[in-house]
């Protein structure tokens, strides 16, 4: 019994540290997307740009079908509910879940995937994908795409505002907040993907590296979640989610 209770401990903190391991933050997706796409931004970003389109919508949209075989819909649904629980810890997260139409949909924000200092303002870009998992029997389609940047810009952030005030900047609350008083510096932006570079020839809001590096990581977080989930779909959360039990 006591040896059981061991066995049990243990693969419960060695799921447990695999959980928190399918989470990925920004500097953890940073190292991926450098392992992958190399360390200059600008010229990922072109190499990438000729690959992609944005859609109808003008969203960047990634697709990918994966097979199951042998998997009923029922059996990928169960595997996928409890990858997608686990790895979002939030609940609003999750903003449709039906196991009748078998589809899961979810919204989370990668924070601060880019950032630019210039010299009145000071921007930090982040991401909200939507990621849509339709499961079949022996089959699940999986769609991320992104509508947007979501850009928080902080206007004593920049390089003369900390000349001026070393003090005032306050770029990495959260909360848009200084003392429960709302801090009149921080300003959230929604940037449209074809203002950017290098859909947009010409940047309009900041550098173009800093456009740049916000594609690449962001093309770079679709591959992350399309390797998890095909992971979770062939092996699921933890490995040993069979009947053989």
């Amino acid at each position: 019994m006591f040896k059981k209770i061991l066995l049990c401990s243990a693969l419960f903190v060695w799921a447990t540290l695999t959980v928190s391991a399918q989470i990925m933050k920004a500097e953890d997706l940073e190292k991926y997307a450098k392992s992958r796409y190399g360390e200059k931004w600008l010229d990922a970003a072109e190499n990438l740009a000729s690959q992609l389109t944005l859609d109808k919508n003008n969203n960047l949209t990634y697709q990918q079908v994966m097979e199951a075989p042998g998997k009923t819909r029922q059996q990928l649904y169960i595997l996928l509910n409890y990858w997608v629980t686990a790895t979002f810890k939030d609940p609003q997260a999750i903003t449709l879940n039906d196991k009748e139409s078998g589809t899961i949909i979810i919204s989370s924000t990668i924070e601060d995937i880019a950032r630019h200092t210039g010299g009145l303002s000071q921007y930090s870009v982040s991401i909200t994908p939507l990621i849509k998992i339709d499961i079949k029997d022996e089959k699940v389609r999986v769609t991320f795409t992104v509508q947007s940047y979501d850009v928080l810009r902080d206007i004593s952030g920049g390089v003369v505002g900390a000349l001026l005030d070393k003090n005032s900047g306050v770029f990495d609350d959260p909360k848009r907040k200084k003392k429960n008083i709302t801090n009149r510096d921080l300003y959230d932006e929604t940037w449209p993907l074809t203002t950017c570079f290098p859909f947009a020839a010409k940047d309009q809001h900041i550098a173009k590296r800093t456009s740049a590096k916000a594609l690449v990581m962001t093309h770079a977080y679709s591959n992350a979640v399309m390797d998890k989930v095909e992971e979770a779909v062939k092996n699921g959360l933890v490995g040993n989610e069979d009947d053989d039990w």
